[in-house]
């Protein structure tokens, strides 16, 4: 079974928005794409997110920032790797209003005012390392890290950080694996009461 990782293009939009709210949901009812977008349906949702990977402001969705694996021409894997320096959260918020003036945004500040890290603006972020049912465990997400770290490492980046939810704990064995170390965590009551988890948990890796 060959994998194939390539970087993302418009075309693949649809795939992404769809790997993102997997991603963002992580075996809970709702993510934060769903109070960002006011609890729509997933139909209307994907569409949403989708037209958020196209913005002309560069958020951290963008497709631009995305690497995609596939098998067999079929695309089975997503990995987001951004920079935050770019990728603020003033530019992901003034994205949503590019595309909706229907979107809870006071709610999503309130949520991460509490657990925001204040990551080094000179690390490289990864998010959205997803892979489609029926394919998992076949070395794709591995392959799109290995990939990102050596590209990340031709453009000069030496440390890589990666935030995954308390209690999501395949998600932090697998990224422990990768060789990633926790180095921090963040309770936030306003996120328990909303997703049922009790908040944030920060990886990095020196490579």
């Amino acid at each position: 079974m060959s994998i194939k990782i390539r970087k993302a293009s418009k075309e693949d939009t649809k795939f992404l928005a769809q790997m993102i709210l997997l991603s963002s949901r992580a075996d809970k009812k709702i993510g934060i794409f769903d109070v960002v977008f006011n609890y729509i349906s997933d139909k209307e949702l994907v569409k949403n997110i989708e037209k958020l990977t196209t913005t002309t402001i560069k958020n951290y969705c963008h497709f631009s920032n995305f690497l995609i694996a596939e098998i067999d021409s079929k695309c089975v894997g997503t990995l987001c790797s951004y920079e935050p320096r770019i990728a603020t959260k003033e530019s992901f918020l003034n994205s949503l209003n590019e595309i909706s003036s229907e979107v809870n945004t006071d709610e999503y500040e309130e949520i991460f005012s509490q657990c925001d890290f204040n990551q080094n603006k000179r690390t490289l972020i990864f998010d959205f390392l997803e892979e489609v049912e029926g394919f998992i465990d076949v070395g794709i997400l591995k392959l799109l890290m290995q990939k990102s770290l050596l590209t990340a490492r031709l453009k000069g980046y030496r440390i890589a950080q990666a935030v995954v939810e308390i209690g999501s704990l395949e998600t932090m064995l697998f990224y422990k694996t990768l060789g990633f170390k926790e180095v921090k965590q963040k309770e936030c009551e306003k996120y328990r009461e909303k997703f049922g988890r009790n908040g944030l948990a920060l990886f990095e890796i020196e490579f």
